[in-house]
């Protein structure tokens, strides 16, 4: 697979805070990429850039071979967004805003309409398209608003927390969606979330801080590198779980033991059979690299405080 984004040396400041700092990366076509942080560290600064919403201060784009600052109205034919906050007009009917910005896209009569009906079913929301975008519930508008970036088949599909506050069933639906658009059309998404089990499903995950690359790799390269597995005990006791000599700590029917590695974990159970007639070891989840990469916690409640579309 070849790149289909390239970033390097990205540079952007609002007066003295330095937002995005040279910041590198790549984007390989087809994959699910994951860009993490918290709120403020340069994820939605970085994303308006790509999308030719915000000057940069230095650095350069390349999406799809094209160079940002040559063919920004190309690049933009290639992007689907899909945005923190909702840019459906609440006045107008679902119908009139899904044609209004097919329009833009030269999309109109048939083809819009056939292309109308590809999403509705894919989506499914047939039953609303009378319906004025403002009276939609959370999960009924995201879901109109990831049709409005699909309507003219992008290459990427970019989704800036595309389920936060969504319930289960919708969540399922829209990555059931995306699941197939990659497999079928091998489209290549570029996701942030603060749900560190979406993350987990990436190809590929960068950790930013601060403007600044903490961490990249595979789901499967991070846990390695920052975390260790776990050792779920049960049928214990506290002190046979002391007598192990490793950090711990203690869930409601049970005691969670760290260890560096699988291979600490087998020396572990070889030393100590009598206490392991009950157990289970798991690596460690994207939050605890998370956490080990930046020192902070990725929660909803830290995401929702947006100091502003393009300050991140």
């Amino acid at each position: 697979m070849g790149n289909i984004i390239e970033i390097d040396h990205l540079m952007k400041r609002f007066g003295s805070v330095e937002a995005v700092r040279d910041l590198s990366f790549r984007v390989k076509e087809g994959e699910l990429f994951a860009f993490l942080g918290i709120n403020g560290a340069g994820k939605s600064t970085t994303i308006n850039i790509m999308c030719g919403q915000l000057a940069r201060d230095g650095g350069t784009v390349t999406i799809r071979g094209m160079d940002l600052d040559r063919d920004v109205q190309r690049i933009k034919r290639e992007l689907g967004a899909v945005f923190q906050n909702s840019v459906l007009d609440g006045a107008l009917n679902v119908y009139d805003n899904l044609e209004s910005r097919a329009a833009l896209y030269g999309l109109t009569g048939a083809a819009f309409k056939r292309r109308l009906k590809e999403l509705a079913e894919l989506l499914d929301f047939g039953d609303l398209l009378k319906r004025p975008a403002g009276k939609l519930s959370g999960g009924q508008r995201r879901r109109i608003d990831i049709a409005r970036a699909l309507l003219h088949e992008p290459k990427i599909l970019i989704l800036d927390e595309p389920t936060t506050g969504l319930d289960p069933q919708t969540r399922k639906l829209i990555w059931n969606v995306i699941g197939n658009l990659r497999k079928k059309e091998n489209m290549t998404v570029f996701l942030t979330t603060h749900y560190m089990e979406e993350a987990a499903e990436a190809d590929f995950v960068v950790i930013l801080d601060r403007g600044q690359i903490s961490a990249e790799g595979t789901p499967l390269e991070l846990k390695n590198t920052y975390t260790g597995d776990f050792i779920t005990l049960y049928g214990v006791d506290e002190e046979q779980v002391k007598s192990l000599g490793m950090e711990y700590e203690a869930l409601r029917d049970a005691y969670r033991v760290s260890v560096p590695d699988t291979a600490a974990a087998t020396r572990m159970i070889l030393g100590k059979p009598e206490l392991f007639r009950d157990y289970e070891i798991t690596k460690g989840k994207m939050d605890d690299v998370f956490l080990a990469v930046t020192g902070k916690k990725l929660t909803e409640e830290e995401e929702n405080r947006d100091d502003g579309n393009f300050a991140d």
